[in-house]
């Protein structure tokens, strides 16, 4: 991907969905330190190892895009996530709650394709 403006647009998405996406998985990261742990459970390996992997998703791999690190590795286990949320916790939902995870999954989407761009600190990194 060649040019300034290209690059400084894949920054403003990676800090945008990363940020976003960060919201909805600190609120979990207390649910599991308080044991509260009522979750779906997609692929029937419990509801705590479920949320588990939503909080890996939704911190740690959101994080990862944020800083421009393992871009394009850090965006699988995000759409996984988005698409289990479209599909399997809102099946029943309509559309327009199906929407939002649709949406971040083709940003992921995106960001697997293209990667983290120059201005990440792979990129910076990589220079030295």
């Amino acid at each position: 991907m060649k040019g300034i403006e290209n690059h400084l647009v894949l920054l403003i998405i990676r800090l945008g969905a990363g940020g976003m996406m960060l919201t909805h998985g600190i609120p979990k990261i207390g649910r599991i330190m308080a044991d509260e742990v009522k979750f779906a459970d997609p692929f029937g390996l419990g509801p705590t190892v479920s949320l588990a992997l939503a909080i890996f998703a939704e911190v740690i791999c959101s994080a990862l895009i944020i800083l421009g690190i393992k871009v394009r590795l850090a965006s699988i286990p995000l759409m996984i996530t988005m698409l289990t949320a479209a599909f399997y916790a809102h099946w029943d939902d309509p559309f327009g709650r199906k929407e939002l995870p649709l949406l971040y999954c083709l940003v992921f989407l995106g960001l697997l394709a293209f990667g983290g761009g120059k201005y990440s600190l792979d990129t910076i990194f990589k220079k030295k």
